[in-house]
């Protein structure tokens, strides 16, 4: 008696899981990696380093100067700038200092510049015309300012702006495709529409969980029933 009371009751919970998907399904999408929050680079100014007369600096000045940019350069991950800055540091103080006066901004103005276009790898609209200008002006100052700011405030109104290939559209084929005969458009009509039906719409949610329930009920009633059933008719033998 107790298994086929169990065994209702097994069979009254096996109406509830369908329901589970249909709430699965309303997840709203999320953004792609472009978009997503990451960490902010900062480019330094490496003139602003520059804190000395270059031309009457001693050795240890120098050399810590050149490492000080060294660092910027490699976190950066600079083309040029790294192993220019570690070739002049090998050679004479004299080398460095020449360098350091002359060529270093020639330099961090190329990496700069190479940094840019980086940005505009599978970039948006916004990031794309941005680093343009940007590109345009060949400025130290302009790749700094899109670098440090421009570029984030440009990829945000991208991934603000959703693309065309991202926006649900309908074709005149997929329509065609989607509801092959007149009658078929009925089952996309709301429930209580023309004529009082409702379409073929399946029923789920709410509705599936409170047939279940009752289903449910049933079941059990009748295990109770039979229950009831066996033991009157047991007396009666008796």
């Amino acid at each position: 008696m107790r298994s086929k009371t169990l065994a209702g009751a097994l069979i009254a919970l096996a109406f509830l899981i369908p329901a589970a998907p249909a709430v699965a399904q309303t997840e709203s999408p999320r953004l792609g990696a472009a978009c997503q929050t990451d960490e902010r680079k900062v480019y330094l100014d490496i003139r602003k380093l520059v804190t000395f007369d270059l031309d009457t600096a001693n050795d240890g000045e120098l050399r810590l100067l050149a490492y000080r940019i060294l660092n910027e350069a490699d976190a950066k991950e600079f083309p040029v700038l790294p192993d220019a800055l570690r070739k002049r540091l090998e050679g004479t103080t004299d080398d460095l200092r020449a360098y350091l006066k002359t060529d270093v901004q020639k330099a961090w103005l190329t990496d700069l510049r190479v940094s840019v276009g980086r940005t505009m790898t599978d970039a948006g609209t916004n990031v794309m015309a941005a680093a343009q200008k940007v590109l345009d002006e060949a400025a130290v100052d302009a790749y700094l300012a899109y670098l440090n700011d421009g570029f984030y405030a440009a990829r945000a109104l991208d991934c603000a702006s959703p693309t065309p290939s991202a926006t649900p559209s309908v074709t005149p084929s997929a329509t065609t495709t989607a509801v092959p005969t007149p009658t078929s458009s009925a089952s996309l009509a709301a429930p209580g529409g023309e004529g009082g039906e409702g379409g073929g719409l399946p029923v789920t949610g709410a509705n599936t969980a409170t047939v279940a329930g009752i289903g449910g009920a049933l079941l059990l009633l009748g295990g109770v029933g039979y229950l009831i059933g066996r033991r009157r008719r047991s007396s009666f033998v008796a």
